[in-house]
């Protein structure tokens, strides 16, 4: 399924996105709040709710749009009522959507009063999405290509710098397919002139040897690698974070830019051996689901910019909290968060 809708923020146009998000797209179905597990049987009426679409890699490009960042969402959705609605709900974005002959993935997150949260989720279509698929929407970058981008009114801020687009890479512990072959993709992405960005997300199976392993393979591919702490701590096989930074760090491309995500207390940065942090003060939010791929919008947007390390940790933070404010999110219009990256 191919769309290419317009915003009266920005328009669309046949060249290469300047971002691109690679990753999954489900329906989320958000209740909340919970004070504890009610007992089997029984039924709680729950005093918020919200249907959207979810994901790490939809939540990216729906952030992408809030912020007023042209992007390309490639991810699929399945051959059933919920895949039509899902694939509705990406107007003002790019999208290439590959149709999958199974049903739509679909998670039900549960919010609890003390922040934290529980997701049960179905398999669905999310094991479907191929590299074909992939590699067919993204094409490789040219001279004329990157022309376009710094002339682009949204790539004004970087001073006619020639910074290349980004492909962001998400959730590849839950696309089966496509983890197959996940480094051979990530170095086709990175041969074809992009910047590679990757969120690994939590393995399923646990970090395992040859999880770690696997991971340690798509590191060196990586321009901008974006975890939280605790996978940072369990990819680096260390409690120690500054450890876990350096063991990184070493694994991934030379020059490449390491940003780890701490929850409510901000984010840090790590590139060329010269550490950066960007502090927040904690803020009393109900959903907090999907606030690492607001940040990553919001960073990513910052780097395509030109913007270094420091300004762009602040614009991911900016981004993130601005989002997570709003419930529900589907009130939130294409570029009302532009200035959090401005």
């Amino acid at each position: 399924m191919e769309t290419e809708r317009q915003s009266d923020r920005f328009t669309e146009r046949p060249d290469i996105a300047p971002l691109s998000i690679v990753g999954d797209a489900g329906v989320d179905l958000v209740l909340g709040s919970l004070e504890g597990w009610p007992t089997i049987g029984t039924e709680l009426l729950m005093p918020r709710s919200e249907l959207r679409a979810g994901g790490s890699g939809a939540n990216s490009a729906l952030a992408a749009r809030h912020i007023g960042q042209r992007a390309h969402l490639i991810s699929a959705v399945g051959n059933d009522q919920l895949g039509h609605w899902l694939a509705e709900q990406f107007t003002g974005l790019r999208t290439s959507l590959e149709i999958c002959d199974c049903e739509t993935t679909m998670s039900v997150g549960l919010m609890h009063a003390c922040g934290d949260r529980n997701f049960f989720t179905t398999q669905g279509h999310l094991q479907r999405l191929s590299a074909a698929h992939v590699l067919e929407h993204l094409p490789a970058v040219g001279r004329r290509e990157r022309e376009a981008l710094v002339a682009s009114p949204l790539s004004s801020a970087s001073g006619g710098v020639a910074v290349a687009p980004i492909a962001l890479f998400t959730a590849p512990f839950l696309l089966t397919e496509l983890r197959v072959g996940y480094e051979a993709l990530l170095a086709e992405a990175s041969s074809r002139g992009y910047q590679v960005a990757l969120d690994t997300g939590w393995p399923p199976e646990g970090w395992r040897d040859g999880t770690l392993a696997e991971v340690r393979g798509w590191l060196r591919h990586c321009d901008h690698l974006l975890i939280n702490d605790l996978e940072a701590r369990s990819i680096a096989a260390t409690e120690d974070l500054a450890l876990a930074l350096k063991r990184i760090g070493a694994e991934l491309k030379p020059g490449a830019s390491l940003i780890v995500k701490v929850g409510a207390r901000g984010a840090l940065g790590l590139e060329q051996d010269r550490r950066v942090e960007h502090a927040i003060e904690p803020v009393d939010i109900f959903d907090t689901i999907g606030a690492g791929d607001a940040f990553n919008a919001g960073y990513l947007s910052a780097r395509l910019r030109a913007a270094g390390m420091a300004e762009a940790l602040a614009a991911g933070c900016r981004t993130a909290a601005a989002i997570l404010a709003r419930f529900p999110r589907k009130t939130i219009r294409a570029g009302e968060f532009a200035d959090c990256v401005a």
